[in-house]
């Protein structure tokens, strides 16, 4: 089903979003500090608050259809935006990135996203609106997805890509040893050199590229307006700067949250799968015709899902992690 939303709603929306975005930049650089507990948690619930507004707003101007399609893609994109926090950590980990600076380097990191993610929700666009086999490919994509995701060696392997890049830009780029503040560029010695920052954002920006590759066709599964797939995607990383430090330690515990994750894109792509069957246009597949009885599964049934995974995968984690502390209490 293609979908047509108001042109004033779209522009209005975009608008409004990039000043929202452009006012949280400026207090960033207008007021750099490490943000408490309650401050992060406030911002969290604003934008989870703000998402859910924007939901029913879609709801009632355009219908629901367009509502329920905007609440699946942001939830999905939350969650796996959620699982990008791990490799955020183990970024600001590896390159000992000061905590004051943290705000701001993210910040970067979701500005970088956003460019990244509507180049390929354009190209995603294109390739459907002329291509429906393309279907088949993003459900096979987001199936091997899943099951790398659910490979525990897989955080290790964006680790290794990372580092290889970082190794490559060390080779021909002059990095000082220490921070300066915010600057990319430092003089020691009487020489200039970049900053480890520029490693920070070229660390982030390649781990962005690739959670793009993983969440747009993920999206694609479930709307196939670019407009709904790119607020989905803005409003689920306005509020990832704020969890990565309302979470915090927590993200450490939360050890069963890529089976979550793997499963989420494991249900996707079988939902693209069976779409693609419905749009069959592929000769050598069923003679080119449709194939009517591969089931088709509603917004509600996916909504059921997501949330469940991740609800599972969360219980799981955390209920693990106090029997492990539970445990390690007892042999001490």
């Amino acid at each position: 089903m293609d979908l047509y939303l108001p042109l004033w709603f779209e522009i209005g929306s975009l608008v409004v979003l990039t000043v929202i975005l452009i006012a949280d930049l400026l207090l960033i650089l207008k007021r750099p500090h490490i943000p408490s507990t309650k401050e992060s948690t406030l911002w969290v619930v604003f934008y989870i608050v703000l998402a859910l507004i924007f939901a029913m707003l879609m709801w009632n101007i355009a219908g629901a259809e367009y509502g329920q399609q905007f609440l699946l893609g942001w939830m999905t994109e939350y969650s796996l935006s959620i699982d990008n926090l791990f490799v955020f950590v183990l970024i600001m980990s590896q390159f000992a990135v000061p905590r004051k600076l943290q705000q701001e380097v993210l910040m970067v990191g979701i500005i970088i996203a956003l460019v990244l993610r509507g180049a390929f929700i354009l190209l995603g666009a294109t390739l459907i609106e002329n291509f429906s086999w393309i279907f088949y490919v993003f459900g096979a994509f987001l199936v091997y997805t899943a099951i790398r995701q659910a490979l525990p060696e897989k955080l290790e392997e964006d680790e290794k890509q990372e580092n290889a890049i970082v190794r490559f830009l060390r080779r021909f780029i002059d990095i000082s040893e220490n921070y300066d503040g915010k600057k990319l560029r430092t003089v020691v010695d009487g020489k200039r050199y970049f900053t480890p920052l520029l490693l920070v954002f070229v660390a982030i920006g390649v781990t962005d590229l690739m959670f793009a590759i993983d969440s747009i066709p993920a999206i694609y599964g479930l709307t196939r307006s670019p407009f709904i797939v790119f607020t989905a995607n803005i409003f689920a990383l306005m509020g990832l700067r704020q969890l990565y430090f309302l979470l915090g330690d927590l993200l450490e515990r939360l050890k069963y949250l890529h089976y979550g994750v793997a499963f989420i894109l494991f249900f996707i792509g079988v939902k693209l799968f069976f779409h693609a069957m419905h749009e069959n246009e592929l000769p050598f597949i069923n003679g080119g015709q449709h194939i009517e009885w591969a089931p088709e599964i509603n917004n509600w049934v996916s909504l059921a899902v997501i949330v469940l995974s991740m609800a599972v995968a969360t219980i799981a984690s955390l209920v693990s992690s106090s029997r492990e502390k539970r445990k390690a209490g007892i042999e001490s």
